[in-house]
């Protein structure tokens, strides 16, 4: 017989003796912070396979072939726990529903997992492949050094899987299945429902996300969200985060000669892409790291309430300082915390002509910048888009969303080309909601202390529709370590997160609700 943990009585479980005799065969062992610690220890252990299976498989969401792959292995490893699967079909790749329902539960809990992952480059992975994981330790120089993979049979917490996705995000995925397995072998079941949206087009921005939501309100229909995703705060302890920055991305293009010519024989002649691109870049900014585009920043202001829950984060901007290696930053506002309340304008990438081995003498023929805008609620993303496309204009340029023909060029002394797309908005959670209370419960009776509470996170995930379309709350549960490589070549896990992770999900999933 399953184990259940329902109503008043189980909330006793967790902090009385005496609950423990009326559960019967649910000790209180199966409950408590130190029982689930070494559950999640075990897991860790026998999950490593998993873990390196589901890294194996290439994810990148540009490739339809990587996303059918991880697709099927998705409806297989949920179907075999138990789960229903249901895809949900977009415009491109699809979304997976897995549906498990428990026998007298009276609410559902949705859960959100990324499956995609960054393009890579492996010319920059200092190992075989981004999809070998590859177990590495530091040596004595403090240089990461690759060991054998049978080396995990005895792993210490400070040693590390690299490959693509071990942090963002396929590496929660194995905690969360981890987590599933150990239940199952224990014979509990969570009181609540679970539903787990599984999206496979994340790293790209979502783009159908919104529609399907939309689409699919009864399918989708939970009580509240819960997202298994991003780096814990700075210090590596539990943490929730209650938001997350939206996203809006332009590419912008400016042109010279109508193919790339010699500089010797047109420098001085023919104008250069590459320099017009970084003026009107450079004249976005300060020196200081602060927008100078008018009305960029409105909307946004702090009260006493909310600069108390800025400054309650633990962060050592010293040591942030440090770890990044910054002489300087900008002064968008007074604190880190504070600073990823704004949106933010990024350059995420410029490229012209050549460079490096391949460089050449020329004056190029075109110049491009690919920006991210992180949106706040306070912010309507397509006024900050139209603000930027303003400036631009008012730099002298020509603004079209097309590439110029000879017509056009020949009628414009400075043409840009603007495109842009509007991903998703910002979302924000009550500290004070049930999600809020309950996640907060839970790992404080895993952990045995307090968990840092984030009011917004600087990163992006597309929530939004969820949290405005199904009007549910919404909260974040990171788990891997802040130090990853998200995004960047040579990504990793550190191996005491994968376990506390595991037991981070362990606590959540016997939380009663």
């Amino acid at each position: 017989m399953k184990v259940r943990l329902h109503g008043l009585f189980s909330r006793l479980c967790a902090v009385s003796m005496l609950a423990i005799t009326i559960v019967g065969a649910a000790e209180a062992s199966e409950f408590n912070a130190f029982a689930l610690s070494a559950l999640a220890k075990d897991y860790a252990q026998s999950s490593f396979p998993l873990l390196r299976e589901i890294l194996s498989i290439p994810n990148d969401a540009n490739r339809p072939e990587d996303v059918d792959a991880n697709v099927v292995w998705s409806e297989s490893a949920f179907t075999k726990r138990g789960f229903s699967t249901q895809r949900i079909a977009t415009a491109e790749a699809p979304l997976l529903l897995a549906t498990r329902e428990h026998a007298g539960a009276e609410k559902t809990v949705l859960i959100y997992l990324q499956i995609d992952g960054q393009p890579v480059d492996p010319s920059r992975w200092f190992q075989a492949s981004p999809y070998t994981p590859a177990l590495k330790q530091r040596d004595a120089a403090g240089e990461w050094q690759q060991i054998p993979w049978a080396a995990i049979d005895n792993y210490d917490d400070e040693m590390r899987v690299f490959a693509r996705s071990a942090s963002d995000a396929k590496g929660p995925v194995a905690m969360f299945l981890a987590s599933l397995d150990a239940l199952a072998d224990k014979n509990i079941e969570p009181n609540f429902n679970i539903k787990v949206i599984m999206d496979f087009e994340e790293e790209l921005g979502s783009p159908n996300l919104p529609q399907a939501v939309a689409d699919n309100r009864e399918l989708l229909s939970a009580d509240m969200l819960v997202i298994f995703d991003g780096p814990r705060h700075i210090t590596n302890r539990p943490t929730l985060t209650f938001g997350a920055r939206g996203i809006a991305t332009v590419t912008l293009t400016t042109y010279g000669p109508v193919v790339a010519q010699h500089s010797g024989h047109f420098g001085n002649y023919a104008p250069n892409p590459a320099l017009r691109l970084a003026q009107v870049l450079a004249s976005m900014k300060d020196d200081e790291g602060r927008v100078t585009i008018p009305g960029f920043y409105d909307g946004i202001s702090f009260d006493d309430a909310t600069r108390e829950i800025l400054r309650a984060v633990p962060d050592n901007e010293e040591e942030i300082q440090e770890r990044l290696q910054l002489g300087s930053i900008d002064k968008v506002a007074g604190s880190y915390q504070e600073a990823i309340q704004y949106p933010s304008l990024n350059i995420r990438g410029m490229q012209s002509g050549w460079i490096d081995e391949k460089v050449r003498t020329i004056v190029p023929g075109w110049a491009r910048a690919e920006i991210d805008i992180r949106l706040v609620l306070e912010s309507d993303p397509e006024r900050l888009i139209d603000l930027v496309r303003q400036h631009v204009r008012e730099q002298g340029f020509f603004v079209t969303d097309q590439v110029p023909d000879k017509t056009m060029r020949m009628a414009h002394e400075k043409i840009a080309t603007f495109t842009y797309e509007n991903s998703y908005q910002s979302f924000r959670t009550d500290f004070d909601s049930e999600v809020g209370q309950w996640l907060r419960s839970a790992l404080e009776r895993t952990f045995e202390e307090d968990p840092i509470q984030i009011r917004m996170s600087g990163g992006s995930i597309p929530i939004s529709p969820f949290v405005n379309t199904l009007g549910i709350p919404a909260v974040t549960v990171p788990t891997v370590n802040r130090d990853n490589n998200q995004h960047s070549p040579n990504e990793n896990l550190r191996l005491g997160n994968y376990r506390d992770g595991i037991r981070t999900m362990l606590g959540i999933l016997t939380e009663p609700l």
